[in-house]
């Protein structure tokens, strides 16, 4: 039985039937293989896949993560820098983009499953 908490196991990238089995293969940040799931859980076998194109609302999720990354990074200049020029904002953006994506990716798959799918915790 997992004593992870849901909290946890979002931030883990955890299966959410047992909360043990990994959702991914690899690092977090790897750039290989960005938003490649795994069918189902290794631990619990659980489909991971509910069905063909399960994943594309989790493209709503990226994008509230890549509007809230633009936000902060136009406050956060606005606040450390009195007049920051256009390329200023344009390459923080940018930059911050890039090296978020993985995360942005994964996570934004992680809560789409959580919230949408019909696997609910089973603690075994």
């Amino acid at each position: 039985m997992s004593k992870i908490s849901k909290t946890q196991a979002i931030l883990t990238a955890k299966c959410p039937q047992c909360r043990e089995g990994n959702l991914f293969e690899g690092s977090k940040m790897s750039f290989k293989n960005l938003s490649a799931i795994n069918h189902e859980c290794k631990v619990c076998k659980a489909n991971l896949m509910p069905e063909p194109d399960f994943y594309y609302g989790a493209m709503y999720i990226s994008y509230a993560f890549s509007v809230a990354l633009v936000i902060t990074a136009l406050v956060a200049l606005n606040v450390l820098i009195q007049k920051p020029a256009l390329w200023m904002y344009l390459s923080s953006v940018f930059i911050g983009n890039i090296l978020l994506l993985p995360l942005m990716l994964r996570y934004s798959k992680v809560l789409y499953l959580y919230l949408a799918s019909k696997l609910k915790y089973r603690g075994f």
